[in-house]
C-alpha cells in the first residue's frame, strides 16, 4: 500500500503543493519498467543490432550526427523512443555518460518520462498546473 505525503517548494519556487509517492521497496515494478531496463541493457550494455520486447523486434538505429543508439518501439498500445544520452550536453545525465556511465532516455509523444543510468530507473515528475 503505497504511502503518500504532502510538502511545499521553498517561496522561490512555484506556489503549488506537490505530491511525492513512497513506495516499499519490495512492491512489483510496473511492466513498462521492465521494457525500459531491458531495452537499456540490449542496446547500451550488450550492444545488440536489435533489441527484442515480448517477442517482437525492433532495430537499433543510430543518430545521424552524434551515433547515438536509438531504438524506437511499441508497447501496450503506446509508442516509445529510447535514445542514448548525448554526453556534450549541459544536463546532469550527460555529466554522467561523460564519466562512462551508459545513460538511455525515454520519450513518448515529445515528453521525456524515464532515464536508465547504469541500470537505474529514474521517472520523471509530472507537474499539475
Amino acid at each position: 500500500m503505497p504511502l503518500f505525503f504532502f510538502c511545499f517548494f521553498p517561496s522561490s519556487l512555484p506556489a503549488f503543493p506537490r505530491y511525492h509517492r513512497y513506495m516499499p521497496s519490495d512492491r512489483a515494478p510496473c511492466p513498462l519498467d521492465e521494457i525500459f531496463l531491458s531495452v537499456w541493457r540490449q542496446a547500451l550494455v550488450d550492444r545488440a543490432k536489435q533489441v527484442t520486447i515480448a517477442g517482437q523486434t525492433y532495430p537499433v538505429r543510430c543518430t545521424a550526427k552524434r551515433r547515438l543508439a536509438q531504438i524506437d518501439f511499441a508497447s501496450e498500445g503506446a509508442d516509445y523512443r529510447g535514445l542514448e544520452q548525448n554526453p556534450e550536453t549541459a544536463s546532469r545525465w550527460a555529466q554522467l555518460a561523460r564519466k562512462g556511465a551508459k545513460v538511455m532516455q525515454f520519450l513518448s509523444g515529445g515528453r521525456y518520462l524515464a532515464v536508465v543510468a547504469d541500470g537505474k530507473l529514474t521517472h520523471y515528475s509530472r507537474r499539475s498546473s
